[in-house]
């Protein structure tokens, strides 16, 4: 038990007619710094303490502490007396927190008065002085113990003054608090867990200590951010050497552009580098990098990381820079298809590293610049909002070209309007040209956002360059934690049917729980709310058009049958193309063609458990890597390092935080197949101090606050909508059709 607490909160129920009892036989979760027992008798008088010794000047304020504590004031440090020639200090003094004023100067600043805290100094002259004698141990030799003030009558009021607030000042609080603060959490929320876990007789801790404790603890880190960072990458390619890691610096040493990707990344790309989202607005580091994560999709439907990034800005020779390190970092297999946003540098630089990538333009930030461009036609012409999204819905290119010259000829459509140069760059978002593209379902950076939202619960636009490389891999074992969550259950469950149909049956035995749940919902419909009618009928194919009743049957859909050696049909929406999934139109149409045994080749293996991951599989995309087996390091000189060499620098350099000797010339060494790829560029060879940025980067990504940008289109405010009559402007609370229609049914009974 806390002995401080215990004596003091003894001693304390002698003074006041409150009981505290309680806290006698409580425990404080955080235990103070103890002292020894013969300075805890603070229930003494002026002549008690005059004289009095302590061995430190520790020891001393903790007694005045427990004092003031008993009395109902807080005390401070006032002054400290040193030895000019040993600079020791010999006399200290502790006074009252009420003592002295506060200076009234620069109280006002070209003529407008700044804005101050009350004042809680009344000059009250209680005060302890001690002063060091020759035998080495303290002694009190001036104590006033009067106050010219009302002091606090009850525990709870005295624990409120900031000399007796001790929980956050105890090592194991600290040491906690910093332990969450490397967790992600911010100081608001450090403080609940805090004060969730302390006892009722301690004061709360607040934001402010927390964030105190932080900002103390990162200051050891000040000017070797980028250090602790390269550090992070050596330490963890001992234990995972298929990691991947390049650095790109600026003469004087300072990170331009940092790529990494750890080895299950690597292999998670060998098996789902089918579709790769790329997005650059989200900005999480106090240096204002941009993050941009490399996403894509597992078999579950889950967001999962190819790799990170931290780029100097998002010029199109940045963007070049990482796309070539991520080619080679992944054996040099390009993705199918890439997602990002209308940006004309990323595109150019697609185009050059990824020449064979289908580029498919974020749908989410075309939307939001349509409302911007297309509010002076949509004023000038009534129906032009509705020949415009018949465009965009256009299912084939025929149809969009045709649809196009309408909108150009009847609306004057502008050459250098925006809506003409979105018509140029058709193939990179018109549904009708991205029909035969696998996208896994997605149609734009929201699978990016989501990866946004979940490090935005570990990271913020505080965070330190060698913590969020940290936090980067803990928010990453937990999205592995949840994809290894859902291999469990998918092997230890089995698939609820709703029929006895044996392409049902087929499909739940292979595919994942949630991609199953994606396929059931489409036979369910198939089963459910489907018709047909017969377009044409030859001896090797049969075209039908599905849909609904309930619809007009210019939006039901074109499916075609064939006669072939095996199974065959296509859709008009395209969803098996772009999703992997049959849709529910060709699931009707193959029951009412009786297929019973659904061809292997409709069930994707992504979708299945076949490419889990497998603990021991160290060899990753062995039989796809290049000749390239070694490590390529650039630079502007003919003479390369070994890469072990750089590495022991830059430790070396971590220890003794200066640079002693100029980089040697490096020699390319071959590694085994197994290794990963480091690569950090030094150009031009100079004697070169790896250091932090200068000052934080101009970029167009996220705000500081880490939110996702809202569009004018998402702020606009949606109008009421009544549920009865679905007519706007009103609720079916205040209805008028629905108050009339219950009106006459009460008649009628």
């Amino acid at each position: 038990m806390n002995s401080e607490n215990l004596v003091g909160n003894q001693s304390f129920a002698t003074h006041t007619t409150d009981s505290v009892d309680a806290n006698v036989s409580s425990e404080s979760t955080f235990e103070s710094e103890g002292v020894n027992e013969d300075t805890m008798n603070v229930a003494c008088d002026e002549y008690d303490i005059m004289g009095k010794l302590f061995n430190t000047p520790k020891d001393a304020y903790t007694f005045y502490n427990q004092y003031a504590f008993l009395h109902g004031f807080g005390i401070r440090v006032h002054w400290s007396f040193k030895n000019k020639t040993t600079n020791e200090p010999y006399r200290k003094t502790y006074v009252c927190n009420k003592q002295g004023f506060k200076s009234l100067k620069g109280n006002s600043l070209c003529g407008v008065a700044k804005k101050r805290l009350r004042n809680l100094r009344t000059g009250c002259k209680a005060m302890l002085r001690i002063s060091k004698g020759k035998d080495g141990q303290w002694f009190v030799d001036v104590f006033n113990d009067t106050h010219n003030h009302s002091l606090s009558t009850t525990p709870t009021k005295v624990m409120k003054h900031r000399s007796h607030g001790k929980i956050h000042r105890s090592m194991a609080c600290k040491s906690l608090m910093v332990e969450l603060g490397q967790s992600g959490l911010r100081p608001c929320q450090i403080k609940k867990a805090i004060n969730a876990m302390k006892t009722s007789y301690d004061v709360d801790v607040t934001s402010k200590q927390c964030a105190d404790v932080l900002s103390e603890q990162r200051k050891q880190y000040k000017g070797k951010e980028f250090y602790g960072l390269i550090k992070h990458f050596q330490d963890k390619t001992l234990v995972d050497s298929n990691q991947y890691f390049a650095v790109d610096l600026f003469e004087d040493g300072s990170p331009k552009n940092v790529f990494w990707a750890d080895g299950r990344s690597r292999e998670a790309y060998t098996k789902f580098r089918d579709v790769a989202v790329f997005d650059v607005t989200y900005m999480t580091n106090k240096f204002k990098m941009p993050f941009a994560p490399f996403v894509g999709v597992n078999h579950h439907g889950q967001s999962i990381l190819f790799g990170g990034a931290l780029l100097e800005n998002e010029k199109e020779e940045t963007f070049r820079w990482l796309f070539e390190h991520f080619l080679i970092c992944m054996f040099r297999k390009y993705p199918v298809a890439m997602i990002t946003d209308q940006d004309k540098a990323m595109g150019n630089a697609i185009k050059k590293v990824f020449p064979n990538t289908r580029h498919r333009f974020c749908a989410w930030h075309i939307k939001k610049h349509e409302l911007e461009h297309l509010r002076p036609l949509v004023a000038r012409y009534s129906d032009f909002k509705e020949a415009y999204i018949q465009w965009v819905k256009s299912d084939t290119i025929e149809e969009f070209e045709t649809n196009w010259e309408v909108i150009r000829g009847k609306y004057n459509i502008e050459s250098n309007s925006w809506i003409n140069d979105m018509y140029n760059q058709r193939i990179h978002w018109a549904k009708a040209f991205l029909k035969d593209v696998f996208f896994a379902g997605m149609t734009t950076s929201g699978r990016s956002e989501s990866i946004h939202s979940f490090f935005d619960g570990f990271v913020n636009s505080k965070t330190m360059l060698n913590e969020f490389v940290l936090q980067y891999d803990k928010a990453v074992d937990s999205r592995r934690a949840a994809e290894e969550d859902e291999d469990f259950k998918t092997m230890n469950s089995s698939p609820i049917l709703s029929s006895v149909h044996p392409i049902e049956a087929k499909v739940g035995h292979f595919y994942t729980r949630k991609m199953f749940e994606v396929f059931k919902k489409e036979w369910i419909e198939a089963n459910c709310n489907l018709t047909h009618e017969t377009l044409s009928k030859t001896t090797k194919e049969i075209k039908y058009r599905v849909g609904q009743l309930n619809i007009d049957k210019r939006h039901w859909r074109i499916n075609i049958f064939r006669f072939m050696d095996h199974v065959n049909v296509t859709c008009s929406c395209a969803k098996y193309e772009t999703y992997g999934i049959l849709c529910k139109h060709s699931l009707y149409v193959m029951k009412k063609r009786h297929v019973e045994n659904l061809p292997d080749h409709y069930i994707l293996p992504r979708w299945t458990l076949s490419v889990r991951y497998k603990v021991g599989n160290g060899n990753i995309g062995l039989e796809e890597m290049n000749c390239e087996n070694g490590v390529t390091i650039e630079q502007a000189s003919d003479s390369p390092i070994e890469i072990e060499k750089f590495n022991n620098f830059v430790i070396n350099f971590l220890e003794d935080q200066k640079i002693r000797k100029n980089p040697k010339a490096l020699e390319n060494v071959s590694q085994s197949p197994y290794k990963g790829i480091s690569q950090v560029n030094m150009t031009p060879q100079l004697s070169v101090s790896v250091r932090d940025p200068i000052a934080p980067t101009n970029t167009k990504g996220r705000p500081k606050n880490a939110t996702r940008i809202k569009s004018s289109l998402e702020n606009v405010k949606k109008k009421r909508t009544c549920s009865y009559c679905q007519t706007p402007g009103h609720y079916a609370t205040g209805c008028p059709k629905r108050k009339v229609d219950e009106s006459v049914a009460e008649k009628q009974r």
